[in-house]
């Protein structure tokens, strides 16, 4: 692989981390570009690489929120076991199978995500669920469990369905569900690194430089989402979520 190549991977990392940061979606932009600047390598090959700028970019934005956000770390320790198995179960399968038949349903879920956010103008901006703990714990379960072997399977918008999920049913605010979808972000990205892993299927030589460009970007994004509160998470929020409704859109009607 050629010096230019690389830079370019870079450089995509770096905005992936950025955007992931703040609203999730990050693999939008590191996914698609590695899959078109690679095609000389296996798909699930690259998704594995793909997972440690990841895992480096999630960490660092991860160190940021938890300075300034207060964390329920119990609650915490419940979503990221859960996700973690079931990304390492979503990675599993992801080298087995192919995951495209489920892009249709996707795409119709993301337009309703993003006619929801759009109209409801108070949405993700206040905490306001008061649930009985064992309701409280059923939801960070299933959520956990669903959107964490979603990420190992799929991908691309796993940290803004968290976002979402967490905000519409644990009622969480923007800066919150974004601290919290990070520390599930870190453990599905180590459940899918550890199976990738023992594939041997990493590409260390590509992984380890888009990795620091994706950990400054994560520095940077996740500053700035702290920084500018829960007004400008949701506005960044919705440009992602129409922007996965993009790719899955082209992929169900326009791809082969």
């Amino acid at each position: 692989m050629d010096t230019f190549t690389l830079v370019l991977l870079c450089l995509f990392a770096f905005s992936a981390g950025f955007v992931d940061a703040i609203a999730g979606g990050g693999g939008l932009i590191q996914t698609p570009a590695a899959l078109v600047l690679l095609p000389q390598f296996p798909v699930a090959t690259i998704i594995g690489s793909l997972k440690i700028p990841a895992f480096t970019g999630t960490a660092f934005a991860t160190i940021q929120y938890v300075k300034k956000v207060i964390i329920h770390w119990p609650r915490a320790a419940l979503m990221c076991t859960t996700a973690f198995i079931a990304a390492f179960a979503g990675s599993e399968l992801l080298t087995m199978v192919s995951n495209r038949f489920m892009k249709p349903i996707i795409f119709i879920v993301l337009i309703i995500v993003a006619i929801y956010t759009y109209t409801k103008k108070n949405f993700g901006q206040h905490t306001q669920k008061a649930h009985s703990s064992k309701r409280q714990m059923g939801y960070i379960f299933l959520i956990s469990l669903s959107i964490g072997f979603y990420d190992g399977f799929i991908g691309p918008g796993a940290g803004s369905f968290l976002v979402l999920a967490f905000i519409s049913f644990l009622g969480f605010d923007f800066l919150h569900a974004s601290a919290h979808a990070k520390l599930v972000n870190l453990s599905t990205n180590l459940g899918s690194i550890l199976l990738f892993l023992l594939k041997g299927t990493i590409l260390w030589g590509i992984a380890l430089p888009m990795a620091v460009c994706n950990g400054l970007g994560g520095i940077l994004g996740a500053r700035l989402a702290i920084a500018k509160g829960n007004r400008f998470i949701r506005i960044f929020f919705l440009l992602i979520i129409t922007a996965t409704l993009l790719r899955f859109g082209y992929d169900v009607f326009f791809r082969n």
